[in-house]
C-alpha cells in the first residue's frame, strides 16, 4: 500500500490532474470514479495505473479486477492519499489513468461538431456528452479551446472520451476534412442574428455545426470559414443559449430531420 503523497507514481497522477503540459507530453489522462472507469472498461481501452483505496464499492473493485486480468498495473493507497490528489470532494475510491484514445474519424463523415473557442469545462464536457448522445461522428477542437482532457472536462463528458474521435485541428485542417469528403460538408455557424433558423434549414446533407463561446462568440476565422450560419428561435427576451444548450438543440434537429 502506498502511504505517502511523495511517491513517484503519485506524483505523476497528480501532474496529469493539475498541468495540460503534462498530459500532452505523456498522452494520458485521468479518470476519477466508477461509473467514469466503467466507460473505459466498456469500451476496451487499457488503462496504464489504476489507484484504489480500500473504501471501494463492490462495483468498483469488480472493474478494478477486470482491469488487473488485462494486466493493468494496479496500486493500493491509503484513503488519505487518494483524497489528496482526487479533483472532487469526495473520492469514490478508484482512479485510472488512461492513454488519451485517439479515433479516425469514420468514413463518410456526414456529421461533425466543431468546438470553437470554448473555454468554459462544464460547457465542452456537457457538448461531448451530448455529441455522442446524438450520434455526432466526431469532434474537432480550435486551438483556443480548453484542454479536452482536464478532469473537469472528463467528469462532465460522462465517458464521451471513450466513444468520440477528438480532434484538435487548426480551421485550415477543419476545412480540408470537411471539404474533401465524398460529399464536402456545409459549415453552418450557429448564430443569433441574421441566420436561418433550424426549423426551416435542411440538415439531411453532410455537415460541419460550429459552436462558439457563451461569452465571446464564434472566432473570426469561424466566421470566415463558414458556409452559412443557423439560429435557434427563441420567441422570449434571452439574447443567447448556452453554448452546450444551442448544441444540444441544433444536433437533436439534425437527428430529427434524419430521422424522419
Amino acid at each position: 500500500m502506498i502511504t505517502s503523497s511523495h511517491n513517484p507514481k503519485v506524483a505523476h497522477v497528480r501532474a496529469l490532474l493539475n498541468r495540460r503540459e503534462e498530459r500532452d507530453s505523456a498522452h494520458q489522462f485521468v479518470v476519477e470514479g466508477v461509473r467514469l472507469t466503467e466507460e473505459g472498461l466498456k469500451a476496451g481501452i487499457k488503462p496504464d495505473l489504476v489507484f484504489f483505496s480500500n473504501d471501494i464499492s463492490s462495483r468498483g473493485r469488480k472493474i478494478m479486477d477486470a482491469f488487473s486480468k488485462l494486466g493493468t498495473e494496479i496500486e493500493e493507497l491509503s484513503p488519505q492519499v487518494l483524497q489528496q490528489i482526487s479533483g472532487t470532494e469526495t473520492s469514490a475510491g478508484l482512479l485510472a489513468v488512461f492513454p488519451q484514445p485517439s479515433f479516425a474519424l469514420p468514413k463518410p463523415l456526414t456529421f461533425l461538431l466543431i468546438a470553437d473557442a470554448l473555454r468554459d469545462p462544464g460547457n465542452l464536457g456537457t457538448l461531448l456528452r451530448t455529441a455522442a448522445a446524438a450520434g455526432v461522428q466526431g469532434i474537432a477542437l480550435t486551438p483556443t479551446c480548453v484542454d479536452v482532457f482536464s478532469p473537469k472536462v472528463v467528469r462532465a463528458g460522462m465517458g464521451a472520451h471513450f466513444k468520440l474521435p477528438l480532434l484538435s485541428l487548426g480551421w485550415d485542417e477543419i476545412r480540408a476534412v470537411c471539404q474533401t469528403q465524398p460529399i464536402p460538408l456545409r459549415l453552418l455557424l450557429a448564430e443569433a442574428e441574421n441566420a436561418t433558423s433550424c426549423w426551416q434549414m435542411d440538415l439531411h446533407t453532410p455537415l460541419a455545426l460550429i459552436i462558439g463561446s457563451e461569452a465571446e462568440g464564434a472566432t473570426a476565422e469561424a466566421r470566415q470559414y463558414a458556409d452559412e450560419w443557423i439560429a435557434i428561435p427563441m420567441p422570449g427576451k434571452s439574447e443567447s443559449l448556452n453554448a452546450a444548450v444551442a448544441a444540444a438543440i441544433l444536433v437533436f434537429e439534425v437527428v430529427r430531420q434524419r430521422s424522419s
